[in-house]
């Protein structure tokens, strides 16, 4: 087993890969809200290494509020078909314009323009709302191009802790710990 804890999470994601049958990149994302209360959601992995784990939303969303507020947050991976998780916790920033704009371009069209047509977490009137607002932005960008919106870019969660949890039989489980030391990490075991 690897000493690094980023070698680590590659090997299990590249094995998730084969092994899992839906969304391996799926990701808990839990942020922590205005009155204290945390607050959880699936998002997507969109890059990782050494400066992060990166994922992307609407920044008027409810987790872009409340990543603005507090910029902390915890990810959980959790594989079923490997019986492996990984915990993530460390503090948020955003992502570069320019990584933003490059992810946001290899998305589909569609994609793109939904991300123009919805007002992510806002209350909405009716399904038919949101698709004449998703045809509208279709008919505008029909000539051209789909920017990336001011309102949707991406974050970085920079682990200061992070854990692998591997199955083990009789609920004897092995769970190793990383913790951020300065430019290394400080390495230890957790009771299951």
């Amino acid at each position: 087993m690897s000493d690094d804890p980023f070698a680590l999470f590659d090997i299990w994601f590249s094995e998730a890969k084969v092994s899992e049958p839906n969304d391996p990149e799926a990701m808990a994302l839990a942020t922590v809200a205005a009155d204290g209360r945390p607050s959880s959601r699936m998002v997507l992995l969109k890059g990782h290494g050494p400066e992060g784990f990166v994922f992307y939303t609407n920044l008027d969303s409810r987790k872009g509020g409340e990543l603005a507020d507090h910029p902390v947050a915890a990810l959980l991976f959790h594989w079923k078909s490997i019986r492996r998780q990984v915990r993530i916790e460390g503090p948020v920033s955003a992502v570069s314009d320019a990584e933003a704009d490059a992810y946001f371009a290899s998305r589909s069209r569609d994609s793109r323009l939904g991300a123009w047509a919805s007002d992510q977490s806002r209350p909405m009137e009716s399904r038919d709302l949101f698709e004449a607002r998703f045809d509208e932005v279709r008919d505008r960008f029909k000539d051209g191009d789909v920017p990336r919106p001011p309102r949707w870019s991406g974050f970085h969660v920079t682990p200061e802790r992070i854990e692998f949890w591997q199955d083990r039989a009789h609920r004897l489980h092995e769970r190793r710990l990383f913790t951020r030391d300065g430019d290394g990490w400080d390495e230890g075991l957790l009771y299951p």
